[in-house]
């Protein structure tokens, strides 16, 4: 797999009759290692530790309804209250981050409604803010730790 800008916390690997998998300690199973996954799951990483975010409150691949089809959002991280508060989308490394990837995020928290929106693809990395009142977006020069986003 490719190298990424995040840090490496030991995503577990094996090789098997079905091929190379990784082990995601979220859904506690093996998935096929193909190149998104293996994002998903370095960035999950970096969320847990190394900005604090707690494993108990993020989702994998969320499963969401929106225009009539059924959708799943990559990782979306919930406040102490199960009330959805983050939303990543992953894409494989080779993946230029693009106004559509934007676009697709959006879409998908027209559903969620989070105030948090971050887009990567393991070597780029862009979170923003989410003013639904304004329908205003801010970009922040940083990935923000948990008690950032809920004022501790």
């Amino acid at each position: 797999m490719p190298a990424l800008d995040l840090p490496d916390h030991g995503v577990k690997t094996k090789h098997d009759a079905g091929g190379a998998q990784v082990f995601d300690p979220i859904r506690k199973r093996w998935l096929a290692l193909l190149p998104e996954e293996w994002v998903r799951q370095h960035f999950i990483n970096h969320l847990v530790y190394d900005l604090g975010y707690p494993a108990s409150l993020i989702a994998v691949e969320r499963s969401m309804v929106l225009n009539g089809l059924a959708k799943r959002a990559d990782v979306l991280v919930h406040d102490e209250r199960g009330q959805p508060l983050l939303l990543v989308e992953c894409k494989a490394p080779g993946v230029g981050i693009t106004q559509r990837t934007f676009e697709q995020a959006a879409r998908y928290n027209s559903v969620f409604k989070v105030q948090w929106l971050i887009v990567t693809n393991g070597v780029s990395h862009y979170c923003c803010r989410v003013d639904h009142e304004t329908s205003r977006t801010a970009f922040l020069d940083h990935l923000p730790r948990f008690n950032e986003l809920i004022g501790t």
